[in-house]
């Protein structure tokens, strides 16, 4: 394909299929088919070879073996071709320039040594395009090869003509340079300078275009070779090294200091740090103990690891991320669609302007060199490359730079949707907060030492795996300190823990339970438990020897960037809401902490869906983030969901953008780039249209040479590829 009239016509073709319905993306050179069960492949293809093009399988990434479409691997450079042609056809066509525009320089028969130079650039240089304009030709179509093509190959007539049926083959021939069209017959003209020059800055901005579009899409080929190629599995306890491509779901590998984590897995020896900012832009690395999970192509920062295979190949995430983004990077906005069918129509109507302002011209009498220059300069000008560049570079760059800083966009529909909200619904547990409980203070009473009522309390609590009691027994554990085993433990359900530790009978829980042992609460553990109450946490009393002792508090911590990712979205001009299945208590605490005015509280999960709809209702356009599956329903009403990458699947698959790292910031971050990458479609689409619209009436009226028009035009695709590779120093 050669410009988005290519793309244009192949979907066209692909979407009269009975049940087809295609996107054919001219920047990726990807064709994205939805078609019936039982559609036979080598129909697609035949419709796709009948106009004139080829098909190939594209290359699946190297760490989802037969997965879907990847980027093209980086290889040798396919530009190379496309270089040697234009560095051949420069070097023949600059002395042809000089000597068209100085005067000074036109010696006897220059004319001829012109020529002599200038016909290998316009017959070879050019061969592409007038070979896709003869393909495009037998199939009964035109596209932007067929301008070039046309413009080039006039432009050497005339001169043939004129020099050897002119004035112009005379060896004392002298010929000026003007911007504009030379008015008067002029057989003595030639355009040979034309011809060779505008061939040349044609396949300049080809390979500039090449270029770009490579690097474009060098975000997401780095993003998909970021898997470690080999892993050691253990086998009977001996570390082994295989390749990636052969681990199995169940099989345990070790992952020492500095090494990438193969795949996606449970932690199930040792402690570490993981550094995963490769994967999702987050700077700082976590750190992992036995039970946590840790992502594929994340590097272990810290000590030995040893880790329990719980997805691979195509099922882990860097693979799930790189599928996602190669899909949105098919896709096309509502913007692009406008602009294909405008270039659809475009050059059937350049060439009749270009045949009218002909007419014209030899109407007006003013002579056929007028005529035929002001034709020519508008079959050059008018190329609509730029149009069919505009947007599908810019979202390739943007969806590239998403993926590099763990925000995943779903499809280019939804940049129109982050330039149109006003709310953000905010799921309380698991986005705004950690999702797990944690201690967060110790209150004892008058005479009692923290550190061992800490102590005797965590190793009752850990004989426990309920929540409350896994939060103080690791609160203990974080601050060092060595847990005892209870005898005589027993659980009652929904009030307390019991047990004997060195010799005290320890009792921890609820009031009540307390009151059941003749534990009563002094005024100061009193105060501290209406305090907690208060605001909204979860507070655990405990005693032994016939005395109560402490109050721990037990809450769902807020993270740490929660308040600044609020300040950043108010910033985008977002009015945050707090939604959560807590009391109105514990949700107007976290809310004050916050900032946030608006909460709705007490929502069971079936009825966030109606919340969602309830603001609709209201005239906002609302977003929703959230991490659960009973977050999906309310993700998938939503104008724009984000889902928190450290939620489920099911929420990931209902959401618009997927936020990798799990930090509210990046759902600012997200909305951000996506207005950004909305914004440069919008400039590249307005100089792609306004260069075109100012353009043509100027080479119909003569006020420009075809030289400068095909200059201008190679600039037009250039600048519009560059515009958007801007959006690779977004931060």
């Amino acid at each position: 394909m050669t410009c988005a009239s290519c793309a244009n016509r192949i979907e066209r073709r692909l979407n009269k299929l009975d049940g087809v319905s295609a996107s054919v993306n001219y920047a990726t050179e990807n064709a994205h088919v939805v078609a019936p069960a039982g559609t036979d492949l080598d129909r697609l293809v035949a419709e796709v070879e009948a106009a004139g093009y080829g098909v190939r399988e594209p290359a699946p990434p190297s760490n989802a073996p037969g997965e879907g479409p990847g980027p093209e691997p980086e290889g040798p450079d396919p530009t190379r071709a496309l270089r040697d042609r234009l560095a051949i056809s420069a070097a023949l066509t600059l002395p042809v320039l000089l000597m068209s525009m100085v005067p000074a320089l036109q010696f006897d028969n220059w004319q001829w040594l012109s020529l002599t130079l200038a016909a290998p650039v316009v017959v070879w240089g050019a061969w592409p395009f007038h070979r896709a304009a003869w393909v495009n030709l037998r199939h009964g179509a035109a596209t932007m090869d067929t301008l070039i093509s046309v413009g080039t190959l006039a432009a050497l007539g005339w001169s043939l003509y004129a020099l050897f049926f002119g004035g112009a083959g005379e060896p004392s021939m002298r010929m000026p340079f003007e911007l504009t069209v030379q008015r008067g017959e002029g057989d003595h003209h030639i355009y040979l300078e034309v011809a060779a020059g505008v061939t040349v800055f044609i396949l300049a901005g080809r390979y500039f275009e090449a270029r770009a579009k490579r690097r474009s899409g060098a975000a997401l080929r780095a993003l998909l070779e970021l898997g470690a190629k080999d892993v050691a599995v253990l086998r009977d306890g001996v570390e082994v090294r295989i390749p990636t491509d052969d681990l199995r779901v169940g099989d345990h590998f070790v992952v020492r200091p500095g090494e990438k984590i193969a795949t996606d897995g449970v932690v199930t020896e040792g402690t570490s740090a993981v550094d995963a900012s490769l994967l999702t832009g987050e700077s700082v690395p976590v750190e992992v103990a036995p039970g946590d999970a840790v992502m594929g192509a994340t590097v272990n920062a810290g000590g030995r690891l040893v880790v329990r295979a719980t997805r691979v190949g195509a099922d882990t995430a860097l693979a799930q991320i790189g599928r996602l983004v190669t899909e949105a990077q098919s896709g096309k906005a509502p913007v692009q669609r406008l602009a294909d069918r405008v270039s659809g129509v475009f050059v059937p109507v350049v060439i009749t302007l270009a045949a009218a302002t002909l007419g014209f011209w030899l109407g007006t009498g003013e002579g056929a060199t007028a005529a035929f220059t002001a034709a020519v300069a508008v079959l050059i000008i008018a190329c609509p490359c730029a149009l069919g560049l505009a947007t599908p570079t810019a979202l390739l760059v943007g969806t590239g730079r998403g993926a590099q800083m763990g925000i995943v966009i779903k499809g280019p529909e939804i940049l129109e949707s982050t330039r149109r909200v006003d709310t953000i619904v905010l799921d309380k547990t698991g986005t705004v907060t950690t999702g797990h409980m944690a201690l967060v203070e110790v209150v004892v009473a008058d005479g009692e030492d923290r550190g061992e009522v800490l102590r005797l309390v965590a190793s009752v609590e850990d004989a426990s795996e309920h929540p409350i009691a896994r939060a103080i027994a690791d609160g203990a554990r974080r601050e060092q300190m060595a847990l005892t085993a209870p005898s005589d433990f027993a659980n009652t359900q929904g009030l307390g823990v019991q047990g004997v530790v060195d010799g005290h009978a320890v009792v921890a829980g609820r009031e009540r339970f307390m009151a059941d042992w003749g534990l009563h609460l002094p005024a100061e553990l009193t105060a501290a438990k209406e305090a907690a109450e208060a605001a909204g946490r979860t507070p655990v009393l405990a005693g032994w020897d016939g005395r109560a002792r402490a109050v721990l508090v037990v809450a769902d911590t807020i993270k740490p960037t929660s308040a600044e990712a609020i300040r950043q979205l108010r910033s985008l001009g977002l009015a945050p809401v707090l939604l959560t299945g807590d009391n109105q208590r514990a949700a107007g605490a976290v809310a004050a902490q916050l900032g946030i005015d608006e909460v709705v509280a007490e929502v069971l999960p079936e009825d966030k869906v109606m919340v969602v709809r309830r603001l609709q209702d209201e005239g906002r356009v609302v977003a929703m983030a959230g991490d659960g599956v009973n977050d999906a329903a309310a993700l998938a009403q939503s104008d724009l969901g984000l889902a928190m990458g450290t939620g489920t699947d099911v929420a990931i698959e209902a959401s618009d953008l997927t936020l990798v790292r799990g930090d509210l910031t990046a759902a600012a971050d997200a909305i951000r780039l996506s207005r950004r990458t909305l914004g440069t479609i919008k400039a590249n689409l307005f100089w792609a249209f306004a260069y075109n619209v100012a353009a043509i009436p100027l080479a119909a009226a003569g006020l420009l040479n075809p030289l400068i028009a095909g200059a201008a035009m190679a600039f037009s695709s250039v600048f519009v590829v560059s515009n958007s590779l801007r959006l690779r120093r977004f931060r």
